[in-house]
């Protein structure tokens, strides 16, 4: 009798311990940083390899540790329940249930887990290769239990699901680059970056191009002398050139060819014929996304692109320096004019250029104002006021202050900003009603 009793306790701490084993693995598993894993296999790690595998079909990983758990934790209640009947008689099921619950959640569940989410790589290689003999021998169970499951998930939308699940893992990546920027884990510059490169897939070349009112350009029918002095003084090394009209485009001027071709006329401006050299312009559409347009910029080893609405009017210009500057923030040489559209004020207060894009203005301030309806700053107040404010008049909306300093024509030139107090818990949020505090 007693040797029986000390077989069913030790019978029931082994189950137990399965039981924490399973438990710990699944968590391991499925809390290990698939990065961390991909690095070491590249390393020749075998182990991390392993586990890649067992990652690559969760179905039979997940089947095989529910399984599992699922067996020894009913027969460690089992036994459990039988040797307390032969101690205490029928009494003995309620002792039995809440000693074997209280030891399956302190040992089995919380202690395991909690060790695994804390070591999770770790422990993850450390039982891979015993998870993945446990696979094989519950193979033919778990298969049956993936027919099961693949008949009820049939039910769901697989494409829709495929869809979020990708555009889940972006907003992960970018979630978590966020989340260390703001631990102090990444600098901050660092995480401005990696969100660029995240970002560009989500904007279009009108975002970021140069509006054709600030493009530099030239007129092919000028004296060959005033289009080389023009170029001199440009900070730009290329240039669209127009013919009849601005907006007709006829070709892209660099001054390193035209040099060459100075050169070669015996440095006389008057022997120059503009167009024999200029390159043909490239038009992309103002929905092409940056990201692509990227890839073609490389592709194609062109370094500049006119921007054309859907009407073929020209909307603007767009380089591949304007691209890299989504993702490393402004680029500047010592040709570059420097100047400053976001002039933070003592009183905490910023004085804005009404050109400033929003995204720039963020990246800047540290803000989150919205960009979804408008690229730059004088935009988003037009939009929001849904009129063309005067100088004088202030809007708050989406937690700031907004007050128009200059206006040229219907342009807005110059704002002031300033942050609000963050709105208490309940109120409504200024982005709902504009209000109009100046006249």
């Amino acid at each position: 009798m007693t040797l029986s009793i000390a077989l069913s306790l030790f019978a029931i701490i082994a189950l137990i311990a399965l039981s924490a084993f399973f438990n710990g693995s699944e968590t391991a598993l499925t809390a290990v940083s698939r990065a961390r894993l991909h690095s070491l296999e590249e390393d020749g790690n075998k182990k991390a390899k392993l586990v890649n595998k067992l990652l690559a079909s969760p179905e039979k990983m997940i089947g095989s540790v529910l399984l599992g758990n699922t067996l020894v934790d009913v027969l460690a209640a089992a036994l459990a329940s039988n040797l307390a009947v032969e101690l205490y008689g029928d009494v003995g099921v309620a002792y039995a249930t809440a000693i074997v619950t209280l030891l399956i959640v302190i040992f089995a569940a919380v202690l395991p887990k909690t060790y695994a989410m804390a070591y999770s790589d770790r422990v993850a290689l450390i039982v891979g290769p015993v998870m993945r003999g446990i696979i094989l021998v519950l193979t033919p169970f778990t298969m049956a239990i993936e027919f099961v499951v693949r008949q009820f998930l049939k039910l769901t939308p697989g494409k829709e699901d495929d869809d979020a699940n990708i555009l889940a893992a972006h907003e992960e990546i970018r979630g978590t680059i966020d989340l260390q920027a703001k631990e102090g884990t990444v600098a901050k510059v660092d995480a401005n970056m990696l969100g660029g490169v995240l970002d560009l897939r989500d904007l279009e070349v009108a975002d970021i191009m140069v509006h054709r009112t600030k493009m530099e350009t030239i007129c092919a029918d000028d004296p060959p002398a005033k289009i080389l002095d023009e170029l001199l003084k440009s900070q730009y090394t290329r240039a669209p050139v127009w013919r009849d009209e601005a907006e007709n485009i006829v070709g892209v001027l660099h001054t390193k060819d035209l040099l060459a071709a100075l050169g070669r006329t015996g440095w006389d401006p008057s022997k120059l014929d503009i167009m024999s050299f200029a390159t043909e312009p490239w038009f992309i559409p103002d929905t092409t996304s940056v990201k692509d347009q990227l890839n073609r910029f490389l592709k194609k080893k062109a370094q500049m692109a006119l921007v054309v609405d859907e009407y073929g009017e020209v909307q603007g210009l767009i380089t591949l320096e304007d691209i890299l500057e989504e993702i490393v923030g402004q680029i500047a040489d010592e040709h570059d004019i420097q100047e400053t559209h976001i002039r933070p004020q003592a009183d905490g207060t910023v004085n804005v250029d009404g050109t400033v894009a929003i995204r720039d203005l963020n990246r800047h301030m540290d803000w989150n104002l919205p960009d979804d309806e408008a690229t730059t700053i004088a935009g988003l107040v037009i939009h929001e006021a849904q009129t063309i404010p005067e100088p004088g008049q202030q809007f708050t909306f989406h937690g700031y202050r907004f007050e128009i300093l200059r206006k040229t024509r219907n342009k807005i030139t110059a704002l002031r900003i300033k942050p609000l107090p963050t709105p208490v818990e309940g109120s409504s949020p200024g982005a709902e009603a504009v209000s109009l505090d100046g006249g």
